[in-house]
């Protein structure tokens, strides 16, 4: 995803602005936005030309010749599905769109498709003792467990990959030899990976104390035991744009409350809400950091992932969020594996 810093014009643009983005950007395309940020439409090089030979000048406005319709990609959308809607089409680059509707970027399908190596690292939290998932865990560690035809571990490492993050860090405890044992210096999954060995408990934070070294640029954090399709090239690019020390991936979550919910002003009934839907944002267990945020984190304690944040807030660092709407799954009982295991090829297909 590309930044719109270069592409951006407005409503209010010219032939010439529209030129000058255009050969600015380098990508033949520029992205024309409402006063609230939001998508007004695009202008490819072709537009402009068409523009030009029909008789329109420099000074004259773009409202008219720009495409208010184009196909657009959202920043939560997969790698498979932004591809699916350029099947067939002459479309090299896609406005990205985030949940209000406004463009955080553009992509570049090419560059999509070449799925260039990155250098971020990506640290997955995998030694977690899975006691909710006793008898299963009694001699195989949680990540291990297979949903489709693999262990979770794969699927998320696999996922990584297909965007271009290939240097993965697993941080493991609890029956750390079946993991090492199944992946191996990762070659053969087209990865590299590297282990860090917890001595002790040391919460989904604590464990990156001992990795203070070797983060040169902003690297990943995640949960071992999650199913997801997030597009983890967007999530860092939003990251970046937004010149964050630390981005957490949060997702919402809705509570049906099982009675009616009665608003009172002392002790006067003004309303009844029957079985309100109440809705709030949570903790996903994906996040990315700058590397400078590891020297908040103590040596060798006890240390979670929402305290570091907390602290961050404390500092006035200002942590943001980044929402994930595609398709997410906590697998920590019973019940969630089974589900996992329900959907797994009708979400991941393969």
């Amino acid at each position: 995803m590309k930044s719109i810093k270069n592409l951006k014009l407005t409503e209010k643009s010219t032939i010439k602005d529209a030129l000058k983005a255009i050969d600015k950007g380098a990508m033949k395309i520029a992205v024309v936005v409402k006063d609230d940020e939001t998508l007004f439409g695009v202008l490819t090089d072709g537009d402009v030309r068409r523009a030009l030979l029909n008789g329109l000048t420099l000074q004259d406005n773009i409202k008219n010749i720009v495409q208010t319709n184009p196909v657009v990609c959202f920043i939560n959308d997969s790698k498979d599905i932004i591809l699916s809607k350029t099947i067939g089409k002459k479309i090299y680059h896609l406005p990205v769109l985030d949940e209000q509707n406004k463009v955080v970027g553009v992509q570049d399908i090419d560059e999509l498709l070449e799925s260039k190596t990155k250098p971020n690292k990506v640290v997955l939290m995998v030694g977690g003792l899975g006691t909710r998932l006793r008898p299963l865990t009694e001699n195989i560690p949680k990540p291990m467990l297979k949903v489709g035809n693999k262990p979770i571990l794969e699927t998320i490492i696999n996922n990584f990959k297909k965007y271009g993050f290939t240097e993965i860090i697993l941080s493991v405890n609890y029956k750390a030899e079946f993991v090492k044992e199944h992946f191996g210096d990762g070659s053969k999954f087209g990865v590299n990976i590297e282990y860090i060995y917890e001595d002790k408990r040391l919460g989904t934070a604590g464990a990156l104390s001992l990795m203070s070294k070797k983060f040169n640029e902003s690297f990943f954090v995640m949960n071992g035991d999650l199913l997801t399709n997030v597009n983890f090239e967007h999530f860092l690019n939003f990251h970046l744009e937004n010149n964050s020390p630390a981005t957490m991936a949060v997702r919402e979550y809705e509570y049906q409350i099982p009675f009616g919910v009665i608003n009172q002003n002392d002790g006067k009934i003004l309303s009844i809400v029957e079985k309100p839907t109440q809705s709030y944002y949570v903790n996903a267990g994906i996040y990315i950091l700058n590397p400078d945020v590891i020297q908040l984190i103590p040596k060798n304690e006890f240390y979670d992932m929402p305290t570091l944040f907390s602290d961050l807030i404390k500092q006035q660092k200002e942590p943001i969020s980044f929402p994930v709407h595609e398709y997410w799954l906590d697998i920590g009982q019973m019940n969630q594996l089974q589900q996992a295991r329900d959907e797994y090829f009708s979400v991941f297909g393969e």
